[in-house]
């Protein structure tokens, strides 16, 4: 496994998504996932599943410590008290008295950050935290969201892949010590098919989406959550870290499009 480091985090690099995932169907995607050796697991309040997602980490043959666990405070409970209410709810549900990243799920504007963190700071110091980000935050709201924290931000969660490449966010994040966590690293499964990442697969024997994952957790400071509740596919994103990608290869691979990205969002949410 390949982690990324910043500060005293160590955090494994390609990791689980759960969204949407409820149920029977996520604890056992999640036991699947820790016994194919998957260390890093995200759920989220609004998600529905941290019940679930807890009772897998439990019964898994895994040592708690030994799993990078992150769960988001919904927008909603960004303020001070509803914020160490809702996390003690969710380390309640998911049968732990910690997780490894808290972080805010969206962007509350109207909650000052500086009382979101401020929570998230107490948390942390009772040791019901050990580390403290947001999600959705582009890079001129991260860092003021930094400026008004009393304790680092380690990590801003937002939808990255090869046509939605957050170029000034990450190079923020480099230069500050943080990390980006990327969700819909396969463009909501609309790389799986692409002409130039199959042509580059070819090469190591890979498919599109193995390249795809590759190219983001070569990037700087950056780790990958994609989901799938299929075995197969999940082992095969574990296997995306056992080769490397050329300078060139990854130049090539980096198209930022609004259009394409957009695209593919629909076509996920529609069904087409």
């Amino acid at each position: 496994m390949e982690y990324v480091r910043v500060r005293d985090a160590e955090v494994p690099a390609i990791g689980l998504g759960t969204w949407q995932l409820t149920g029977e169907q996520c604890y056992e995607t999640v036991s699947t996932a820790l016994e194919l050796g998957y260390r890093h697991v995200d759920t989220a309040q609004l998600y529905g599943n941290e019940r679930e997602v807890g009772s897998a980490i439990a019964d898994a043959d895994v040592d708690r410590e030994d799993v990078f666990l992150t769960t988001k405070v919904t927008p909603g409970n960004a303020r001070y008290d509803d914020v160490i209410e809702s996390t003690r709810a969710s380390l309640d549900r998911l049968d732990t008295d910690y997780v490894d990243l808290l972080l805010l799920h969206w962007p509350a504007p109207l909650v000052s950050f500086r009382e979101t963190a401020r929570a998230m700071a107490e948390l942390r110091d009772e040791g019901l935290v050990r580390h403290a980000g947001v999600s959705n935050f582009r890079r001129w709201r991260l860092k003021r969201a930094r400026e008004k924290s009393p304790i680092p931000l380690v990590a801003d969660q937002v939808r990255l892949h090869p046509h939605y490449t957050h170029r000034s966010l990450r190079e923020y994040c480099a230069d500050v010590d943080a990390m980006v966590t990327a969700y819909s690293p396969l463009a909501h499964g609309g790389l799986v098919d692409d002409d130039l990442l199959a042509r580059i697969g070819e090469r190591y024997g890979k498919t599109p989406a193995q390249v795809a994952l590759r190219w983001v957790t070569q990037l700087a400071n950056v780790a990958a959550i994609p989901k799938s509740t299929n075995r197969e596919h999940l082992a095969g994103n574990l296997a995306a870290l056992d080769f490397e990608l050329t300078d060139a290869e990854m130049e090539r691979i980096d198209r930022p499009s609004l259009v394409r990205s957009a695209g593919l969002f629909l076509r996920n949410e529609m069904g087409l």
